[in-house]
């Protein structure tokens, strides 16, 4: 996670999607090309999610989103 004024430390990229994106309609997705990851905002359920998979394109788990949100460093909730 980072500010929204400034963009994330490298290596990370920000992901660019709806102020209310949701993880229930929204997937994050992660492809390796010459070891490294590039990665876009996907709509579940639709043509071009079903093609991203099919040119073998990953869903990032939650579990490793979460893992860099607000909560981390929250000594009681991370």
């Amino acid at each position: 996670m980072t500010s929204s004024d400034a963009p994330p430390p490298r290596p990370w990229h920000p992901v660019r999607g709806d102020r209310d994106a949701s993880m229930l309609w929204y997937a994050v997705m992660r492809k390796q090309i010459k070891g490294v990851y590039i990665g876009t905002l996907s709509v579940r359920h639709q043509d071009h999610h079903a093609s991203l998979l099919k040119e073998g394109w990953q869903e990032v788990p939650v579990e490793e989103i979460e893992a860099f949100g607000p909560r981390a460093d929250d000594p009681v909730t991370g």
